[in-house]
């Protein structure tokens, strides 16, 4: 088999084998910008929702269109931290009233949280 042939069927199957860990996927355009979200599986089938922002460029040098991609990963012991959070900041768009300080932390806290901590016990094994 020529080795085209064999990058094209690698290819294939990779994207075959990301497919498969991909559960639900919306798309919600805003001006230039598009947001996916996207629910996916791991091997020992945890959920997980990933946000990812794409945004059309152009690239001067080359004279072609690119896409910029931003990612957010979200896992299921973090959603209501995380909603908690969104819902305030979208309410204090909303009304100018700051939100509670309920099940989310401020920048601040976190960079005191983050001296403390020495990060001997991270583990990064899948």
């Amino acid at each position: 088999m020529s080795p085209i042939i064999e990058l094209i069927n690698k290819n294939k199957e990779i994207m075959e084998n990301q497919d498969k860990n991909e559960v639900l996927s919306r798309a919600v355009k805003a001006g230039k910008r598009t947001y996916f979200f996207d629910v996916k599986s791991t091997k020992t089938g945890e959920m997980y929702l990933t946000i990812t922002e794409s945004k059309r460029k152009f690239n001067d040098v080359t004279g072609t269109f690119f896409y910029e991609k931003h990612k957010v990963f979200l896992y299921k012991e973090d959603f209501e931290k995380f909603q908690n959070a969104l819902n305030g900041m979208v309410e204090f768009i909303n009304t100018g009233k700051v939100p509670e300080e309920v099940n989310f932390e401020t920048e601040e806290k976190l960079n005191e949280r983050d001296l403390d901590e020495d990060f001997s016990n991270l583990d990064f094994t899948l």
